[in-house]
């Protein structure tokens, strides 16, 4: 079955007479067809009893028309793209419509509201689900990303410098990857040195690479329509004790979650694995994220690993392990690698090393 013909069926099995897509990467799922309309508007019309409608700025019609067998309608920057809809959709009347809520915009809704003036359900739920078992396909394609995150990581290793900025580090990876067939990176690349990685978001700037630190690497790759996301944290000199400890304590959590990971067990628990290693060493209130998220054609999808969440992990379903802690003003350490759950445990898609990796600073 196609995924379009299993929406198609969830809609009928539903009493929805309409489903709205308005998110590139779920368009892009369900259709093979991908782009980024921007501040444009771009929808997957979906109906259980007519082929489906890919509406699009019209730049985009003669690409999408090569990908996709069923209707493109393009439109205009001058025109009104809601009467363009509502003209080429078969039914003027539609009473039960499902939209993604996760993607919908203001002015999407509003949009949207002026032609079918209906409430819409929430449809998120569908495509959650249907991204959360990843195909053999899709796997392989995950380790493909996988090993050019790792290629990326080797790249900030070797330009490592007392000499160099965050920011440098970041430019080399980064232009390395483009010589490499790689045009996206799965989300803006942080190189953190010292205490700038004592947020979990921190920003790179011109900071000088610190000796005697910890230096924290976050980076992730897009390639054949799917994200890579890995996380390491190295030592350049010999940082002090108490910052080896902390890196210690950080990687005996997240081994602590992947070797809870298996089919059965739940969301909840992988993360419990690991934050009750950090709470029983003093440190619980500097581990303050979830564990993990979901990814795959986006780099953040459904599930969160985290505190709470009851869902039972089944095989398939490709997900970080991230633990972090980060005490302000004296460290930050984090350890990311993210893999897919297989029958008896959990296969990671990026090998560099997670022992505590020394450079000479």
């Amino acid at each position: 079955m196609s995924k379009l013909q299993y929406v198609q069926d969830y809609l009928e099995n539903n009493q929805l007479e309409l489903a709205i897509f308005s998110d590139p990467s779920s368009i892009y799922y369900l259709t093979g067809y991908h782009a980024d309309p921007h501040e444009r508007h771009m929808f997957l019309f979906v109906m259980p009893d007519h082929e489906p409608l890919l509406f699009l700025p019209a730049l985009d019609v003669e690409r999408a028309r090569a990908t996709v067998s069923f209707p493109v309608t393009g439109y205009m920057d001058s025109e009104n793209p809601w009467k363009i809809i509502q003209a080429s959709l078969p039914n003027k009347a539609f009473k039960t419509i499902g939209a993604e809520f996760d993607n919908m915009n203001l002015t999407r809704y509003h949009g949207l509201q002026s032609i079918f003036n209906q409430p819409f359900s929430d449809i998120t739920p569908l495509i959650n689900t249907m991204k959360l078992i990843k195909s053999r396909d899709e796997i392989e394609k995950m380790f493909i990303a996988g090993e050019f995150a790792d290629k990326a990581m080797q790249v900030g290793f070797d330009n490592i410098s007392l000499n160099v900025t965050e920011t440098d580090i970041i430019a080399q990876i980064e232009f390395e990857m483009k010589k490499q067939g790689i045009s996206k990176m799965s989300f803006d690349t942080m190189v953190l040195t010292g205490n700038n990685a004592a947020n979990p978001h921190g920003i790179p700037a011109t900071n000088k690479i610190e000796n005697n630190a910890l230096l924290l690497f976050d980076l992730g790759v897009e390639t054949l329509g799917y994200t890579s996301d890995m996380t390491r944290t190295i030592a350049v000199g010999q940082p002090d004790q108490f910052k080896k400890d902390i890196y210690n304590l950080c990687l005996e959590a997240h081994m602590a979650a992947v070797e809870m990971i298996k089919p059965g067990v739940t969301a909840g628990e992988i993360d419990y694995a690991a934050r009750s290693v950090i709470e029983k060493s003093g440190y619980g209130e500097y581990f303050n994220h979830r564990l993990g998220h979901g990814l795959g054609m986006s780099v953040h999808e459904f599930p969160s690993i985290m505190e709470g969440n009851d869902l039972v992990i089944q095989e398939g379903m490709c997900f970080s392990v991230e633990p972090g802690i980060y005490i302000p003003g004296k460290v930050g350490v984090r350890i990311e690698d993210c893999g897919h759950v297989t029958e008896n445990g959990f296969n990671v898609f990026t090998k560099t090393p997670k022992e505590l990796l020394y450079f000479e600073g």
